[in-house]
């Protein structure tokens, strides 16, 4: 705020208020907020959360508002008097910044979303243990529905395995697993359906547990029956370019060297099109957040960052194997977050 010159901030993103005041809640359509000053702050949240706010809120003030007041009052009255607004343009809509402006007269909004997340992009030893635990939930997970699984069963029974399991160990779903048998497998974001196992099929299961609102996301594959030579050797290769990208992970190299790393292996065994993701992203509040391990970023890895390493390889009408692991930056190296075992186990 100092080194833009702004008067206050005004932060809408839950996330965001969560990391910066500790509060965690989904106001859906209500409207729920955090105006910071120089020398205080103050949450604007629904009346029915009033009451949480105010236990984890500590030093900050809270207000609330009822259903038929008009919210935005308790903005104006918040911000009255300020003339230049720090906000978050990645969040805010455009409706809602000209209720702002209408509301609070202020001149001018500058954007503090980079600083926002920036804050967020180093984790500190309570939000490591936090990641550690969601990580160990997740692994367990795996190893206890691995040996469950069997020809037969749907995409969409295995994804309701891998959440109760989640739950069972005390964990709440980082996003609703994925699940993909066969061709399925070559499409990234395809939904669990009602596909069934058959003999011969890749088997790729991307899910995570959450503990206390940290994320962890993993990707292992399985084949039902005995695996092809070309399933063995595209595993092979998917793991080699994983292991090569988390050895080449440190602090001071960028995001776009630990992707290169990957992607070298890849394109040097005559795959390189089949690789066309990034090779990760960074884990905290959100599932997807800071770093992107994109191609050629120059974004510089510092200690404490968290995120994937998950190359992969998808080929239209045959499949795809992506393996993917959680990983601490830190000064000599990558600590891996997550232990389950990565080859390719098969499914009787």
């Amino acid at each position: 705020m100092a080194d833009q010159e702004v008067d206050a901030a005004y932060i809408t993103f839950p996330i965001s208020i969560a990391y910066l005041t500790g509060f965690h809640a989904n106001p859906h359509e209500r409207l729920m907020a955090l105006a910071v000053h120089q020398e205080s702050a103050t949450l604007i949240v629904p009346v029915i959360e009033r009451d949480r706010a105010v236990q984890v809120a500590g030093e900050f003030g809270v207000v609330s508002w009822r259903d038929g007041e008009d919210a935005y009052t308790f903005v104006r009255d918040a911000l009255a008097g300020m003339q230049t607004v720090a906000v978050e343009k990645d969040h805010l809509t455009l409706r809602a910044a000209e209720a702002l402006q209408a509301m609070t007269g202020a001149a001018a909004f500058t954007d503090v979303s980079a600083e926002v997340r920036a804050l967020r992009r180093t984790k500190n030893a309570v939000e490591l243990e936090k990641l550690r635990r969601a990580a160990e939930i997740t692994d367990a997970a795996y190893e206890a529905i691995v040996g469950r699984i069997h020809i037969g069963q749907s995409e969409l029974e295995v994804a309701s395995m891998i959440a109760d399991s989640i739950h069972s160990l005390g964990g709440s779903l980082a996003f609703e697993p994925s699940v993909q048998f066969g061709k399925n497998s070559a499409e990234p974001h395809h939904p669990p359906a009602g596909r069934v196992l058959r003999d011969g099929d890749l088997v790729l299961l991307d899910f995570g547990a959450a503990f206390d609102h940290y994320h962890a996301d993993i990707t292992r594959v399985l084949v039902a029956g005995e695996p092809s030579d070309e399933q063995r050797e595209a595993h092979s290769l998917v793991l080699a370019a994983h292991d090569a990208a988390i050895a080449a992970t440190r602090a001071g190299v960028t995001a776009g060297q630990v992707d290169a790393a990957a992607r070298d292996v890849i394109e040097k065994a005559g795959r390189g099109p089949e690789f066309y993701s990034r090779t990760g992203h960074g884990l905290g509040l959100e599932i997807h957040e800071d770093p992107s391990l994109d191609p050629a970023s120059p974004v510089l890895l510092e200690a404490g960052m968290v995120a994937t390493i998950e190359p992969g390889v998808y080929v239209t009408g045959w499949g795809g194997i992506r393996i993917e692991d959680d990983i601490v930056v830190e000064h000599n190296g990558a600590r891996l977050l997550t232990h389950s075992d990565p080859s390719l186990r098969t499914i009787r």
